[in-house]
């Protein structure tokens, strides 16, 4: 069990979560971001750490003080336990740059040196501040492929598809909500209305009236994603649209934050695939300057990326797994507003190209 602030009361708690160390050796530790609705700093008081993975794939090893870890990734970490035999605050607190509050309650574990009584004060670890865009910016661009003879970045250098998903908010009329209205979130400007019947199922057997496959390649109308907040017309609409995707054809998906209402990071998850982030910016993506700039040579693969406040991103991936596939912001409230979609991706020709049949036991939904 963590411990929630830096509260001396707490650090004799015979609950809080201490991982017994012991001088000389190194330790590989998988941090998992389990939060509802925070990217989170992590960091342990005297201690850099050393990242080797992110979401299960190898990267190009780096040194770094503190990470940054949006709900839903994982990233491995290489710790020497070379600093003076003690106890040290493992620490984690929320990233938030957007003007919105945000709970900034600190949890800690202790990364305890074998042999140290637990009456010892632990060190504090020095966390990048809750709003610091520019550390939050900058490790993510150390990210990149380890991208070797054993462990290649396969990146699509062909697109057959290209996406462009504009994120943001909207309101909807509720009567018995305050002011009459609740907050919407959207892409493409339609907020998912999740159907009662399952949607693999749907597709499998061919049930009509389900959804719709005719989900927007683009915003329905381009204007300045990034300039001052939009609050008025917002024209949200609500549907189950899916988009569909040949199969074994590569995609490129820019995700681009918008100021619908507000601006705000979004760490957004895809299902049954890894991808390649080969690009990120902060402003409006530019069609025909950006894509100049890809990364297209060790670019990070991963499943769960995060869209920069006032920014965007850019996606490669190959559609080789037949199905219906989320994609969603791993933010829960923004889930639960809306904020997914889904891809169809198509059978193949091939004997192992298409959707495996429902196991007979299955219990329908």
């Amino acid at each position: 069990m963590f411990c929630y602030m830096f509260n001396p009361e707490c650090f004799h708690f015979s609950d809080t979560f201490a991982m017994e160390v012991e001088s000389g050796k190194t330790y590989l530790l998988r941090i998992i971001n389990a939060a509802l609705n925070d990217e989170l700093f992590f960091a342990i008081a005297s201690h850099n750490m050393t990242v080797v993975e992110v979401d299960a794939v190898y990267t190009k090893p780096f040194v770094t003080q503190a990470i940054l870890i949006a709900p839903g990734q994982t990233t491995n970490v290489l710790i020497q336990a070379n600093q003076s035999p003690g106890r040290y605050f493992m620490a984690a607190r929320p990233f938030m740059d957007a003007p919105i509050p945000v709970d900034n309650k600190t949890a800690t574990g202790i990364f305890q040196y074998k042999g140290i009584p637990n009456t010892v004060l632990p060190t504090l670890p020095q966390l990048p501040a809750s709003n610091d865009t520019d550390f939050a910016l900058s490790y993510n661009k150390k990210l990149k492929s380890l991208n070797s003879a054993n462990f290649p970045a396969n990146v699509p250098l062909k697109v057959d598809r290209k996406l462009f998903y504009t994120v943001g908010f909207g309101k909807d009329s509720c009567p018995t909500c305050v002011n009459g209205t609740r907050i919407l979130a959207s892409l493409n400007n339609i907020s998912f209305v999740m159907p009662k019947i399952g949607l693999l199922q749907a597709h499998y057997f061919n049930i009509s009236g389900v959804f719709r496959t005719d989900f927007p390649d683009k915003p329905p109308k381009p204007f300045n994603y990034t300039g001052a907040p939009l609050t008025a017309n917002l024209g949200t609409a609500h549907g189950t649209r899916l988009s569909k995707i040949a199969f074994n054809s590569t995609v490129e998906l820019v995700l681009q934050d918008t100021n619908l209402l507000t601006v705000e990071s979004h760490p957004f998850h895809l299902h049954g695939y890894n991808f390649f982030v080969v690009g990120t910016g902060i402003g409006n993506f530019d069609p025909v300057k950006d894509p100049a700039k890809y990364n297209l040579i060790d670019p990070v693969e991963r499943n769960t990326v995060g869209v920069p406040t006032g920014g965007w991103t850019a996606i490669r991936f190959r559609a080789d797994n037949p199905g219906v596939w989320f994609m969603h912001c791993h933010l829960e409230l923004h889930t639960g507003w809306g904020l997914k979609m889904a891809f169809v991706v198509e059978d193949g020709k091939g004997a192992d190209q298409s959707i495996l049949p429902p196991p007979k036991d299955l219990p329908p939904c």
